[in-house]
């Protein structure tokens, strides 16, 4: 069903206008010292935005990934950034298997309290000798009565420092080369301090959102926290994975955008030989350039939205999307830091600040690489090259 457009333009100005009350001082203050913005998602839990995807029979507003989209986009503009999107989108996109593929008493139980931000969650899929290829993930969980035990080993899992639940990928049975993505099982469980040791990674950019390293001794999990069949986890997964995928590409348009807006600002006042810099073509077509890219990404992420919530295939799309924001987004932040030249390292300015998380994304939550090798095999049908 498609959106009202009324509604969208709503939407957009609410969520322009709370993002709004949290200024780029507070972003950097954010950064610079590694603080959770706990100010800045209390403000969207009492607003309710936090529930924007969950239905409204869980006490969320029952809206799709085209109105969380949005809302995503209008907070990267703002210039909240990776960081302030990052802190929001996981109570978008890690709920969706449990909305689609849960027990009605693990909906009753959780979606609430994700809708009111009582609950934060981590996603816990990637491990460190697996890399893209989540088909070898080593974490595995063997039966027991009544339930599970789980081993295995986590890396760059955001939330683990304040999150209470970690919906979590095992392998429950061994890799099959025939059916890989077959025999991984999804929980969501307790992020238990007393079996999980989480250890915060030191990075680059979105200090403010914790990533981390899990190490994983005998946590037990029940039989009732198993996210809709064993051995289907991976299918389900895709759930949170391709609105992942949307929502980090609107993020990347509006935090491009942010930076467009900081550099258009500087070339228009910033005079170098009796004229403004932005009366050079050297400095204005990048930039208009980077505009008309943005453009583009925020279409194709739109559709791919739109065809998720009208429970249509939407993987090429989405996968593009990511592409896209990504490419858009950095260049546009990075083309930002060439206009502002020497002051772009200035955290003043806060370029730099964007462009450090922009870069990210080029890498997370999957490779440009590997989206190429999506489209190139699923779409066009050519011959794995991996």
């Amino acid at each position: 069903m498609t959106s009202d457009p009324s509604d969208l333009e709503l939407i957009r100005k609410s969520v322009a206008e709370l993002a709004g009350k949290f200024d780029l001082e507070y972003w950097r203050h954010k950064d610079a010292n590694h603080e959770y913005p706990w100010e800045f998602v209390n403000a969207f839990a009492k607003a309710g935005w936090l529930g924007a995807m969950v239905p409204e029979e869980y006490g969320g507003l029952g809206l799709g990934l085209v109105e969380s989209a949005i809302m995503l986009h209008e907070v990267g503009l703002s210039g909240a950034g990776m960081s302030g999107a990052s802190a929001l989108h996981f109570y978008i996109f890690p709920p969706g298997p449990i909305i689609r593929h849960g027990s009605e008493e693990m909906k009753n139980k959780y979606l609430p309290l994700l809708a009111k931000g009582e609950l934060l969650t981590a996603f816990g899929v990637t491990e460190p000798t697996a890399g893209v290829d989540t088909s070898r993930i080593t974490t595995r969980a063997v039966k027991s009565e009544g339930g599970w035990v789980v081993n295995g080993q986590k890396v760059w899992i955001s939330n683990a420092q304040n999150a209470k639940r970690i919906l979590l990928l095992a392998r429950t049975s061994p890799r099959n080369d025939e059916k890989p993505l077959d025999g991984m099982t999804l929980f969501f469980t307790d992020l238990n301090r007393e079996r999980i040791t989480v250890t915060e990674i030191d990075k680059l950019g979105r200090a403010a959102i914790d990533s981390n390293e899990l190490f994983i001794d005998n946590l037990e999990v029940r039989d009732d926290e198993v996210v809709g069949e064993v051995g289907k986890g991976f299918y389900y997964l895709l759930d949170g994975l391709n609105p992942e995928r949307i929502v980090v590409a609107m993020e990347q348009v509006g935090l491009g955008r942010a930076a467009l807006e900081q550099a258009v600002k500087y070339a228009k006042t910033r005079v170098v030989f009796d004229r403004p810099i932005g009366k050079n073509q050297a400095v204005a077509h990048p930039l208009a350039d980077s505009w008309i890219r943005l453009q583009a990404a925020e279409q194709i992420a739109m559709k791919a939205a739109q065809l998720y919530d009208d429970k249509l295939p939407c993987g090429p799309e989405a996968n593009a999307a990511k592409f896209l924001g990504s490419e858009a987004g950095f260049q546009a932040c990075d083309r930002a830091m060439q206009t502002l030249g020497g002051y772009s390292y200035a955290k003043e300015y806060y370029v730099e600040r964007f462009w450090r998380e922009s870069r990210l994304l080029k890498v997370a939550p999957i490779s440009q690489e590997m989206v190429l090798n999506f489209i190139s095999t699923k779409v066009l049908d050519l011959p794995k090259s991996y």
